[in-house]
């Protein structure tokens, strides 16, 4: 049975959105990471610092980016999931972390990659 056709979407934005980041010299440490509290899409390393990486995709900009639709309940959803997975990672709980965002949207028919880095 194939996967819906959001979620088929949202694996295609993660995959292009970790590739980019590769690109740009980070490295993946995990991907879809869930507990009780939430899902981080992708956690990467940049440079000793532990990214968590919300990916963000909009086939239509005329609702906003992305990144626009990360509103606070969705921010806190998402420190506290990462707080869980530090809590269970020792090591990488004494680095420092950040929040990064990858909104991707159709313009002009190809992928359209923002990166915000320490997002919130």
């Amino acid at each position: 049975m194939q996967a819906p056709i959001k979620q088929q979407r949202g694996a295609q934005a993660e995959d292009l959105a970790c590739r980019h980041l590769q690109a740009k010299g980070l490295k993946l440490i995990t991907r879809n990471y869930r507990c009780p509290r939430g899902e981080i899409d992708l956690i990467m390393d940049h440079a000793g610092t532990v990214v968590f990486v919300e990916v963000r995709y909009r086939s239509n900009p005329n609702y906003g980016s992305g990144a626009d639709s990360i509103d606070y309940r969705k921010q806190c959803k998402l420190n506290a999931t990462a707080l869980h997975y530090l809590q269970h990672h020792d090591a990488l709980a004494k680095r420092q972390a950040r929040f990064d965002v990858i909104s991707i949207s159709q313009r002009t028919g190809q992928p359209q990659i923002d990166w915000i880095v320490n997002a919130f």
